[in-house]
């Protein structure tokens, strides 16, 4: 059974994916630093600068957002031969003073401000509408061949000429007029941006609601059995959102949310820096600007055999739990995993072969890499949602 539970309080929001009882990923949004990641606004370019090829926006927040010269030319221009054209002058394009219409693609941390676009992409239920980019791509989770023909003549059909859209992997074997409905619903919104007065900025023209929205658009056609509030006004925020995307779901408000599962716990040891493994080891999670470190300890597992057996029964139970903690604390950016020394080749190989089966249970991609001649593991991993990660 998965379950969307939602937490609220005056200064924040826990948002929580239940599977079976057990918390599987785990959100956190506070009321004073909101994601504007997703969101679009009507900015002034402040200043350009020609020798990074790049800009700094006002957005009306206290950082000024980063733009660079590959996301203001149009993406069947930005690539020759696999390169950037470097004959291309950013001052040609945007002066200090023009509005310029961008989304946040990266949202802002302490110390650096949001990264900003001008490729505009508008996420709905089925699709995500390219505005400005003439092409149509399906979801590489959608294998079948035909399929993919079908879901792309439909889009195709219904899009004007000079739009494009990535068809999501929940668009499979779903109707053409259920479809034909989800692209009208964002070509009509991305109409109501646009034709929003410029007179005034900078602004924002689109605000995607922050990572409660962001969740449950990926989460509402993935097989989400019930959605468990312990507030009225999410309930009825919720229920208006379903409703206007067409789907139902059950709902429930219920007062003494963290009683269910016992989540009040299941939250705490999401939050400590060392996690125990059944077999006796523990692994230990540190964070930093750069990357993120994850060390691997026999801890009290001393095993019954040999250390190269012993080594590999606590590697791989930490490969399952390391997968585990990834997704449920969305972790993003470089992992290196400081794993228990082995020098059976073929033990290495099921460690990695292990890491990437259980990162295929990760709604997020995961990219997993071999090991380094220090024995250190590498992984990338894309965040789901940017404020967890500040």
């Amino acid at each position: 059974m998965k379950e969307l539970i939602i937490y609220s309080t005056n200064e924040k929001k826990n948002i929580m994916l239940v599977q079976n009882q057990t918390l599987v990923e785990n959100y956190v949004e506070y009321e004073k630093n909101k994601t504007i990641e997703g969101n679009i606004y009507i900015g002034k370019v402040q200043n350009v600068l020609q020798g990074m090829q790049a800009a700094f926006i006002n957005i009306g927040k206290d950082k000024n957002a980063f733009i660079h010269l590959r996301d203001i030319l149009p993406k069947k221009d930005i690539v020759k031969d696999g390169c950037l054209d470097i004959n291309t002058n950013i001052k040609d394009l945007i002066k200090p003073g023009d509005p310029i219409l961008v989304e946040i693609k990266r949202d802002s941390t302490y110390k650096k401000g949001a990264r900003v676009s001008t490729h505009i992409s508008l996420t709905g239920r089925f699709i995500v509408l390219l505005p400005n980019s003439p092409f149509i791509t399906v979801s590489q989770k959608i294998t079948n061949v035909e399929e993919k023909n079908r879901l792309t003549q439909i889009t195709k059909k219904y899009l004007p000429t000079d739009m494009g859209a990535i068809i999501r992997t929940v668009a499979n074997g779903v109707d053409e007029e259920i479809l034909k409905n989800d692209i009208d619903r964002m070509i009509k919104k991305w109409n109501e941006i646009i034709n929003i007065d410029i007179k005034d900025y900078p602004k924002i023209v689109y605000d995607t609601g922050g990572i409660l929205f962001k969740i449950l658009i990926d989460l509402m056609d993935s097989d989400l059995n019930r959605i468990v509030v312990n507030t009225q006004e999410d309930y009825e925020l919720i229920q208006n959102y379903l409703k206007e995307s067409d789907v139902q779901i059950e709902m429930k408000v219920e007062d003494n949310i963290l009683d269910l599962y016992d989540l009040r716990k299941q939250i705490e040891r999401a939050e400590n820096r060392k996690i125990w493994l059944k077999c006796g080891g523990f692994i230990t999670i540190d964070k930093t600007e750069a990357l993120t470190a994850i060390d691997v300890n026999s801890g009290k597992y001393v095993g019954d055999t040999n250390l190269e057996s012993t080594a590999f029964t606590v590697n791989k139970e930490a490969t399952i739990e390391i997968a585990k903690q990834l997704r449920l604390r969305d972790i993003g950016g470089i992992v290196i995993i400081d794993f228990i020394d082995m020098n059976n080749k073929e033990n290495l190989e099921k460690i990695i072969d292990k890491m990437k089966s259980e990162c295929q249970k990760d709604r997020s991609k995961v990219q997993v890499e071999d090991f380094t001649k220090l024995s250190l593991m590498e992984l990338t991993r894309k965040h789901i949602c940017s404020s967890n990660n500040i």
